[in-house]
């Protein structure tokens, strides 16, 4: 995801919990980060800990944080109460064709029967979430070369977000 962003960035820096040859090794719930660290925190976290993730990064990130999660996110009592009855994204993008997704590697083969979407808080939003559909695109952005090197898949904090998803 990093080496992606950068490319639209140009600025991006990035960590993960292991190494995927692209960034340090940084445990994104513990490491000392400042707050207001960085303008967005871009991450697809683990899902046992995408909550802690978004807390987290919302104390990080001065502008708003972007999360890849399971659209099943969405569901449970404990993060209707810890997270979205008082900070609701302010946009939820669902992918509507299946992302598959492979630890720590591509797979131009790989398949997935799970539903993905982008949540996305905006710090100076207000009102109701947004619903945005991410069209089928796989084909269109997905290039040979990117089954050829590694690249992460961790937090990325960003410096220019703004005009991704029309933020």
């Amino acid at each position: 995801m990093a080496k992606v962003l950068k490319e639209y960035f140009g600025m991006v820096q990035a960590a993960d919990a292991f190494h995927y040859a692209y960034g340090p090794v940084r445990d994104f719930l513990s490491y000392p980060y400042e707050t207001n660290a960085f303008d967005w925190v871009i991450t697809n976290p683990p899902f046992r800990l995408a909550e802690e993730f978004v807390l987290r990064a919302l104390v990080v990130a001065r502008k708003g944080v972007a999360i890849l999660a399971r659209t099943v996110f969405l569901e449970s009592s404990g993060r209707y109460e810890a997270i979205f009855r008082d900070n609701p994204p302010s946009k939820f993008g669902q992918f509507v064709e299946r992302v598959p997704m492979v630890k720590g590697r591509l797979d131009r083969k790989a398949t997935t029967a799970t539903g993905y979407a982008w949540l996305i808080w905006e710090k100076n939003s207000h009102g109701a979430p947004r619903l945005m559909w991410v069209p089928p695109c796989r084909k269109a952005l997905e290039r040979p070369r990117d089954y050829d090197s590694p690249g992460a898949t961790g937090q990325v904090m960003s410096s220019r977000f703004d005009d991704l998803f029309g933020a």
